[in-house]
């Protein structure tokens, strides 16, 4: 009696337990891919903010040449100096549109992480 019940309970584990891993897998790759998000989210951040800065500092290049130009009467060197400011204030804008879309993708991809690991563990339990 005793060698069909471990003959039983090996079968029902062997059966039984890669079902439990394949339904753990894909919780793992969400973890993955999630973490990844994140990373890739953090990346594109911290370039937009890089590209705000050569922008806004585009932009105080640009007003100091007005300046001058204004003072020595070169009207036709001012006016490209404001065609190349408002090109630069309007790259300010796309970048912190872009930064602000970069950070709430990063949220939201921070809740998912949090919410797969929650899952992933409650599902262990």
């Amino acid at each position: 009696m005793r060698g069909r019940f471990a003959l039983f309970t090996t079968l029902t584990l062997t059966l039984t337990l890669p079902l439990a891993l394949a339904a753990q897998a894909p919780d793992t790759k969400d973890v993955k891919q999630d973490h990844r998000e994140v990373r890739h989210d953090r990346r594109e951040l911290r370039r937009d903010r890089r590209d705000i800065k050569g922008d806004v500092k585009d932009v105080r290049q640009d007003r100091r040449e007005i300046r001058q130009d204004v003072k020595s009467g070169d009207v036709k060197e001012a006016r490209q100096d404001r065609r190349d400011l408002r090109a630069d204030r309007r790259d300010v804008r796309r970048d912190v549109r872009d930064a602000r879309a970069d950070r709430r993708d990063l949220r939201r991809d921070r809740r998912d992480l949090g919410r797969d690991v929650h899952q992933k563990a409650d599902s262990a339990k």
